[in-house]
């Protein structure tokens, strides 16, 4: 009679900069898997930090047979680093989770059991949101709902990074190419059964948030221009109607002249309208630059990321990642 496999679940962990809370983090999600019945790998992916969260992650390597870690050559950014964890992932099943603590790992059995029920695809689904400010949290609820409306794919409300996927979702994420990685677009665009596990998101654990309103405002620009073309027809939109203003306004200009005459025209009103269309060229020509700046980044066609060093399990040395 042949053996029976125990499943494996692959945990993959982006970290910049995060050398205070890793810790508590490994001790928590550590405590999570010895509770499951599967085996388990932990897959740490140190995003080019600047302070001490490499040496951390090998402390966790030196004492945790199931901790591997993706040294990056660089800063790639986090849709890069996770997309590298991604490749390296050899589960059945893979859960993707930030390091700070805002997201619990002690979530993670909810998600493996949707995952049992069939579902390829379990994603975290926020109903509150701790430590984070008012525009923060106003500007993420506007985000989602307009990319909801607009965009070519659906992107479910209120849901981060923080998800568990099918090796069939996985296999599925690792033929996509592109450069310009909108990941949570991705992970909706691949489609397959998925299903949403309510929580609350806690405050950060420790050190400090690498996200800024203008990193945000880029983020966010991302996605937009990632999956849908939306913002190109409302540049057409605008100029349609700008110029149909200026038709009219013309039309209204002939008919007071032949009426009243033609007195000499106010130089103020001249400047607000030059500057008014000028203002919507330039906008249109932005919007265009937008795309046409990731026409420019994908046609070149370089790697995704490069790996300045691979720290196997221990006792595994094969690497099964790509760059």
């Amino acid at each position: 009679m042949e053996k029976q496999t125990q499943e494996l679940i692959s945990i993959v962990v982006p970290a910049y900069n995060e050398q205070e809370v890793l810790p508590e983090f490994h001790r928590r999600i550590g405590k999570v898997l010895s509770s499951l019945n599967m085996e388990a790998e932990i897959i740490y992916i140190n995003d080019g930090s600047t302070d001490r969260t490499l040496q951390e992650l090998q402390k966790f390597r030196d004492t945790d047979d199931r901790v591997a870690i993706l040294d990056l050559s660089r800063n790639f950014g986090k849709e890069i680093a996770m997309t590298a964890g991604l490749h390296q992932a050899k589960g059945d099943a893979v859960v993707v989770i930030d390091a700070d603590l805002q997201d619990p790992p002690e979530l993670i059995p909810d998600l493996i059991s949707e995952w049992k029920n069939g579902f390829d695809v379990v994603y975290a689904k926020r109903k509150r949101r701790e430590g984070e400010t008012f525009l923060k949290k106003a500007t993420a609820h506007t985000f989602y709902r307009l990319m909801k409306k607009v965009g070519d794919v659906k992107l479910p409300k209120d849901a981060g990074d923080f998800r568990l996927l099918s090796r069939r979702a996985i296999e599925a994420l690792n033929t996509l190419g592109e450069r310009h990685r909108f990941m949570k677009g991705l992970f909706a665009w691949i489609g397959f059964r998925q299903k949403s596990v309510p929580y609350e998101r806690d405050p950060r654990h420790a050190g400090e948030t690498k996200w800024n309103y203008w990193k945000l405002w880029n983020f966010a620009i991302e996605g937009f221009t990632s999956f849908t073309t939306v913002p190109l027809k409302f540049a057409t939109y605008i100029g349609f109607l700008t110029a149909l203003g200026a038709f009219a306004y013309g039309l209204f200009i002939i008919v007071r002249t032949l009426l009243y005459g033609n007195p000499v025209p106010g130089y103020p009103s001249i400047i607000v309208i030059v500057l008014f269309l000028g203002g919507v060229q330039l906008m249109a020509i932005g919007i265009l630059g937008e795309y046409i700046g990731r026409i420019f980044t994908e046609t070149k066609r370089r790697p995704l990321y490069f790996i300045n060093e691979y720290y196997p399990k221990r006792g595994n040395a094969e690497f099964h990642g790509k760059t």
